[in-house]
């Protein structure tokens, strides 16, 4: 055999040696996190409309840490007695109703009326990660820079009621800085929506035409909870499906109860596009604002959500206290083992723990 080594695909060639990942040149940076600001100092930030003080009292409350959860209770406590003169709007839709787009057309809408914008977008939390892309502000890039708007977009957590409590709990942190309309963006429909709208005064569902069985698009259920109807993309050679389904949606309400606060639900159509007729579902919000506040109803209703809040803080604190007793903790970590077994049901091990602290 040749004392050369024959040539092969098969053979490895000795190649350079690989250069590090990171460049030598670059020098680590420390990452300087801001420190916690007194509760007066959030407070007065607050009430001076500086809105980098604002995002940093939002993050506060979405914390989980024992030492912020007890800054930000004793914070909103303070901000309390400056809430509430704000309209709450729950705007929700089928996927691809383009609820970002319209949030941005009618939001530079009000805003030029005069009105101060908070808009506060709930994203779906991953169940992997955890994390969410929290990417509204890049698809409101005009409302995202107008200065008389605020967009929010925060994660949902993985359970509904972190929706509820970290969104009222921002909700009154906005309303404490001068914003006098409040749109809470929810995921999409589902069950985040029942949430929602336990939350505000006004509750607007986006319809899409043009994809089928109009009828058959969204729950009854949704529409049951919707104070207004609004069509989009009514553009283009949309506009005749657009009208088409408004009449569809308006012969199905008339057959739904009545919601019990004189308001007959109207069906409006519109495009972000052209600006046509978004005019027209601010002016239906208004009207609604207008009778319900007339014949108390917005006012009795804030004031059923308020003693709902208060029995979901009361459940959410005693499951996050039980969970926190290193008794309980030391007992799960005994039954889990038994559970995965079979030796006992998730049923038997559950009573075990609460007969355990009893």
């Amino acid at each position: 055999m040749d004392s050369k080594k024959k040539r092969s695909a098969l053979n490895v060639q000795e190649g350079i040696e690989q250069p590090s990942s990171v460049s030598p040149y670059l020098k680590k940076k420390r990452i300087v996190r801001p420190s916690l600001l007194s509760v007066d100092q959030y407070l007065d930030g607050i009430l001076n409309k500086d809105r980098m003080i604002l995002s940093r009292a939002i993050t506060l409350v979405e914390s989980v840490h024992p030492e912020h959860i007890k800054i930000a209770q004793e914070l909103l406590e303070k901000t309390l007695p400056y809430a509430g003169n704000s309209v709450r709007i729950g705007i929700t839709g089928v996927p691809g109703a383009g609820k970002s787009t319209f949030i941005e057309a009618i939001g530079n809408l009000i805003t030029e009326k005069g009105h101060q914008l908070a808009v506060l977008a709930i994203d779906p939390s991953s169940e992997r990660s955890k994390g969410s892309i929290l990417g509204d502000k890049t698809r409101m890039e005009s409302l995202s820079v107008n200065p008389h708007a605020y967009i929010r977009p925060s994660p949902s957590g993985l359970t509904l009621g972190g929706v509820a409590r970290k969104t009222r709990e921002t909700i009154i942190l906005c309303e404490a800085a001068g914003f006098d309309v409040i749109f809470v963006e929810t995921v999409g429909v589902g069950q985040s929506e029942t949430v929602v709208k336990s939350m505000v005064d006004f509750f607007l569902l986006l319809m899409l035409s043009g994809a089928g069985d109009d009828l058959q698009g969204i729950k009854r259920g949704i529409m049951e909870m919707a104070d207004g109807l609004a069509i989009t993309k009514a553009d283009g050679d949309n506009i005749l499906q657009a009208q088409h389904a408004k009449s569809l949606y308006q012969s199905a309400l008339r057959l739904f109860p009545k919601l019990g606060n004189g308001w007959d639900v109207p069906v409006e159509v519109c495009s972000s596009f052209t600006m046509e007729g978004i005019d027209k579902v601010w002016d239906m919000i208004e009207q609604f604002v207008q009778l319900t506040k007339e014949n108390q109803f917005f006012y009795t209703q804030r004031n059923e959500q308020n003693i709902k809040l208060f029995y979901e803080w009361v459940e959410h604190s005693i499951r996050d206290r039980f969970y926190a007793n290193p008794k309980v903790q030391k007992k799960i970590e005994s039954l889990i083992p038994l559970i995965q077994s079979g030796q006992i049901t998730p049923y038997q091990a559950g009573g075990m723990l609460l007969s355990e602290v009893e």
